[in-house]
């Protein structure tokens, strides 16, 4: 039977973990259907349909789904799931939110942040805050499926698929959405930046993150913090990369006065770079840098921001 992946979107573009996530639904099946729900998204699905792997796009446009909220994208995809061995989305705050509920509705368990597919019913997770991978085994007979796509490699587009247009299901009424409150940058989006500085406890307070951002807006990266400094009110909460933030996985992670807790590490730690600027040489997260500066930052950073400067522009 075919899978269905669900395209991770804002109505306008498609998101990168898309690609990824194709990624990882061909390794169940090679008859991969990705699943575009929003409203006025149909370049959105016309993007999707060059994404090779892709055996066809079907399109639920309708206003009920332009929010993703989590009551009418699980009746939508409850509905479509009964024609697939599994379904799956991206494991972020959106797929998290729906996801399960469409487990609930098929009456199966859910296997959640995958990193990997072994087979069509065998996959592999991390658990205790990714110091261990369990691999788990699932008889039911439809697979409901969270992928951490940061471990998967993005498809290639060219391809040529097909759209086809979907009824919408009936919209259960039982929520709403209000409005949005979203924190507005010209950094790069933290989860799909090539580059990423974050900040911890060691910047001592929010002002001094003006160190972090001339750095990182000359190298282009987006900002990212450790719980503790968004727990002390440096940085918005939409700053945390952890165990319970967003988990990156960059060309260049540089974690700046972060002592490398397991939860923070548990975010981090799939980076292909790891740069550790820290004056506790003792400090964990030096055990998984690959480059290790024991410095103080306030005048590591702004040394950093001089020799940046002297190179030519990207």
């Amino acid at each position: 039977m075919p899978v269905l992946a669900i395209a991770d979107h804002d109505n306008k573009d498609l998101k990168p973990g898309t690609l990824s996530l194709v990624t990882a639904a061909g390794k169940i099946d090679k008859d991969v259907h990705l699943l575009v729900a929003g409203s006025d998204c149909r370049s959105v699905a016309e993007t999707a349909a060059t994404i090779e792997g892709v055996a066809k796009v079907l399109l639920a446009d309708a206003a009920q789904y332009r929010n993703f909220l989590a009551e009418p994208m699980a009746a939508l995809v409850g509905g479509l799931a009964k024609d697939y061995a599994a379904v799956l989305a991206v494991a972020n705050t959106t797929g998290k939110n729906y996801l399960p509920r469409v487990a609930a509705l098929a009456d199966v368990s859910q296997i959640s942040d995958i990193v990997e597919v072994v087979s069509a019913d065998t996959f592999v997770r991390p658990i205790y805050a990714g110091n261990a991978m369990a691999t788990v085994q699932s008889s039911d007979k439809l697979k409901v499926i969270t992928v951490r796509t940061t471990t998967f490699a993005k498809a290639a587009t060219g391809g040529k698929a097909p759209v086809e247009t979907v009824a919408g299901a009936a919209d259960p009424g039982i929520s709403r959405h209000v409005a949005d409150e979203l924190s507005k940058s010209e950094r790069p989006e933290l989860t799909a930046a090539r580059i990423v500085v974050s900040g911890g406890r060691g910047m001592q307070s929010g002002d001094n993150f003006k160190l972090i951002y001339a750095v990182a807006d000359k190298i282009g990266a987006a900002v990212g913090a450790s719980r503790a400094a968004v727990d002390a009110g440096f940085v918005p909460n939409d700053y945390q990369v952890g165990q319970t933030g967003k988990v990156v996985a960059p060309e260049l992670y540089i974690a700046v006065g972060i002592s490398g807790a397991i939860q923070h590490l548990a975010g981090m730690k799939d980076s292909k770079v790891i740069v550790a600027i820290n004056k506790d040489e003792e400090a964990p997260i030096f055990q998984v840098a690959d480059y290790g500066l024991v410095a103080d930052l306030f005048k590591a950073l702004p040394e950093l921001e001089q020799e940046l400067a002297k190179l030519p522009p990207a």
